[in-house]
């Protein structure tokens, strides 16, 4: 299979997380602080890697299926791996994580089913603000500026509103029915 440019992009973020995770939770004394400077620059690399793919697709009209399946997935997993190593060193509680991956796992549940009926649910710019605010988020807790927790707490909010929009925009597909 030939991959095009955005879709390599995006392999390109799936291949960073391992990378990322690796030098976010290297815990040789003395060394730590410079294994979450590497990690954040990885981290970045990788979000930019979101945007300029979605462009050059775009852009370039090489929007395809496999692109469409693997850009939200990639994008999952570099904010899960995130979260939960940030839980993992203590630097974040369990529960903006959990609100977070719990969201995400839901709107991809909304979109398989409106796959199933034919229906594609678009990304909104709210998901996208959302996305944003949870990239800031991260960053910021990984090199420990000041405020990030409050950054969180505002991509937690985000992440709420986000997936209540996309609720609301797919009611008529989770409407049951067999049950009127």
């Amino acid at each position: 299979m030939k991959l095009n440019l955005p879709n390599k992009l995006t392999l390109l973020r799936i291949l960073l997380v391992p990378i990322f995770m690796a030098f976010l939770l290297f815990r040789f004394e003395g060394y730590q602080t410079y294994g979450r400077y590497i990690a954040v620059g990885v981290f970045i690399i990788a979000a930019i890697t979101d945007g300029v793919d979605g462009y050059i697709a775009r852009k370039r009209g090489l929007v395809t299926k496999l692109g469409k399946f693997i850009d939200p997935l990639a994008d999952k997993l570099l904010i899960s791996a995130a979260l939960i190593a940030l839980v993992d060193l203590g630097d974040i509680t369990a529960w903006p994580a959990i609100i977070i991956i719990g969201r995400e796992f839901a709107v991809t549940g909304l979109r398989i089913l409106a796959a199933s009926e034919g229906v594609v649910i678009a990304a909104s710019n709210l998901g996208k603000y959302k996305t944003n605010a949870q990239i800031f988020a991260v960053i910021a807790i990984i090199i420990q500026l000041p405020y990030a927790n409050l950054l969180l707490w505002i991509a937690v909010i985000l992440t709420i509103i986000s997936g209540l929009d996309y609720l609301v925009k797919s009611k008529e597909l989770i409407k049951d029915d067999d049950y009127e």
